[in-house]
């Protein structure tokens, strides 16, 4: 399946959804996704239609702006691509990259698997480390009202699926409990590759900020 308009049309779609979206889950947030899917998937065997339609509709309706609720996205995705007259094999496809992309603490085990799910995954991935995933990461801290950091408050790397999602520590703690263990969780070697670069990355700036704030330079 090669529809162009259906891609544009679904970019508009998306646009519209996530107009008022916080600014680490908004529309260029998902275009960066695209962005990294296209340029991963040039070295795997994948059906692109599906990964196009997988990153533009992986965050539609995000279940931690929506109380938790997780059944709304793939709700949201599915009534889009029926009223697009999308064949309901691609639209269960769509549906298990939508349910099965997310981190959740990192204890959560995949029950679908797919080429095209691992593309759009490390593409969401490489969104959340390096220099993007520093910003993302202090710009949700703050739309939650989180100190930036609290020595006293420990990482926890132990976290089920509802812990990490009702997690409300200190915006540092995150780079531990999610960022920094990314690089080993990436499923393409294109993906492994950026992933390294950017991880590094995040580590000079861990390693600067603790200078920082311990006044040692």
């Amino acid at each position: 399946m090669n529809n162009p308009d259906l891609i544009s049309r679904t970019i508009t779609f998306v646009k519209q959804q996530l107009a008022d979206a916080e600014g680490g889950h908004d529309w260029f947030h998902i275009e960066r996704v695209y962005k990294n899917s296209m340029l991963i998937s040039q070295s795997e065997t994948c059906d692109e239609m599906v990964v196009k339609l997988g990153a533009l509709l992986h965050d539609i309706a995000d279940s931690k702006f929506h109380d938790g609720d997780e059944t709304i996205g793939p709700k949201t995705a599915r009534a889009f691509l029926e009223s697009q007259n999308v064949e309901e094999t691609i639209i269960v496809h769509v549906l298990n990259i939508i349910e099965n992309i997310s981190f959740k603490g990192g204890n959560f085990e995949k029950k679908f698997h797919s080429k095209e799910l691992e593309i759009v995954q490390d593409a969401d991935r490489l969104d959340a480390i390096g220099a993007i995933g520093i910003a993302r990461t202090f710009n949700y801290g703050g739309f939650k009202n989180r100190p930036l950091y609290n020595p006293d408050i420990a990482p926890n790397l132990h976290m089920s699926k509802e812990e990490y999602k009702s997690n409300e520590a200190p915006t540092l703690n995150h780079f531990y409990e999610k960022l920094l263990l990314l690089k080993d969780k990436m499923n393409t070697e294109t993906g492994k590759q950026i992933a390294q670069e950017r991880h590094h990355y995040m580590e000079l700036f861990l390693s600067q900020f603790y200078a920082e704030w311990n006044g040692e330079q």
